[in-house]
């Protein structure tokens, strides 16, 4: 994986395994657990080095860090602790398999993994989930979910879309005029073509192609598609476009929303804050304050509680005034 830097979780400089095994060993041992020394160490080491911290462990106490996590915590705390520790690369396969499995499928899971991640990303899921759960990530798609919907998200697991290249301004008309024939032009709507042209163009290309069907039909390609689609196929088309204009913008907006009035959604904010930590959550962050004039901090502050807010809040390491 490429090192991105507009992380907020890093290498922590002078780290040393055994050491910080010893200290959770001694937070989780005998009467009660000292939940502060173990969100301190699991927030400022980064997945490589929580890795090692579980090896360490392992070696040392002959015991497995993730079970005596989850023994000595409890509720959205412990989830928040035991998803720190996965290892980075299983993250999203494993979001992916509990988002299939059993009773209901979790739409919403599905749709932010495959509308956000990078085809080299994409790639690397379909694999992990191959060795992991020796079965197809497609077949479980298709396995669970229906219609328009599904075709999408299978376009996505294929992870063909252009790379990023020249543009042919051509090409960018051409599909701008398709999509404004196939939507706001028809009676009913051919699904079929945003399917195609959202799902195989280039990320550059398409934020051409959205500002020029702005240009010829007058409606922002947002607008179209919540009046011309509905329920999953919408949520995961509008999740699409708002990946390609701005992946951070994206994340912003789904932190903003799973923390929003009554209730908080602690599977969402848990996902975003822990897959993103390593990679953009600064831009994110960046956004949060533009588009929702208050800080991801304030927000978080705001809007949990204990040991789970501190974790949180050091995960997004700083605030925005």
């Amino acid at each position: 994986m490429a090192k991105f830097a507009r992380g907020t979780v890093k290498d922590f400089p002078g780290f040393d395994a055994r050491t910080d095994a010893e200290t959770l060993r001694k937070a989780m041992k005998g009467l009660g657990t000292d939940e502060e020394a173990v969100l301190k160490i699991l927030t400022s080491r980064s997945n490589a080095q929580r890795q090692q911290i579980a090896a360490a462990f392992k070696t040392l106490f002959g015991r497995d860090l993730v079970d005596d996590l989850k023994s000595e915590l409890t509720g959205k705390f412990e989830t928040l602790m035991v998803a720190l520790m996965r290892p980075a690369q299983l993250f999203d396969a494993h979001e992916l398999k509990h988002a299939l499995k059993g009773a209901g499928t979790n739409e919403k899971v599905l749709t932010e993994i495959l509308a956000s991640r990078t085809t080299a990303e994409l790639r690397n899921i379909k694999q992990v989930y191959l060795e992991e759960y020796e079965s197809n990530l497609e077949d479980h798609i298709t396995g669970d979910t229906t219609g328009y919907y599904q075709r999408m998200l299978v376009v996505l697991v294929q992870a063909n879309r252009d790379p990023d290249g020249r543009i042919d301004e051509g090409l960018v008309e051409q599909d701008a005029q398709v999509l404004f024939k196939a939507g706001e032009l028809k009676w009913g709507t051919d699904e079929e073509k945003f399917i195609t042209i959202l799902g195989t163009r280039s990320v550059c290309h398409l934020r051409k192609v959205f500002d020029k069907y702005m240009t010829i039909s007058g409606f922002q390609i947002e607008e179209t598609i919540d009046r011309e689609t509905s329920g999953d196929l919408e949520k995961l088309l509008l999740a699409i476009v708002k990946c390609v204009r701005s992946v951070p913008a994206y994340f912003a907006e789904s932190l903003f929303y799973a923390m929003k009035g009554a209730g908080t959604d602690d599977d969402t904010l848990i996902r975003i804050m822990v897959s993103r930590s390593e990679i953009d959550l600064l831009d994110i962050r960046c956004e949060f304050r533009k588009n929702f004039a208050k800080s991801l901090y304030q927000m978080i502050q705001k809007d949990t509680s204990g040991d789970f807010r501190k974790a949180l809040l050091l995960l997004c390491g700083g605030d925005d005034e």
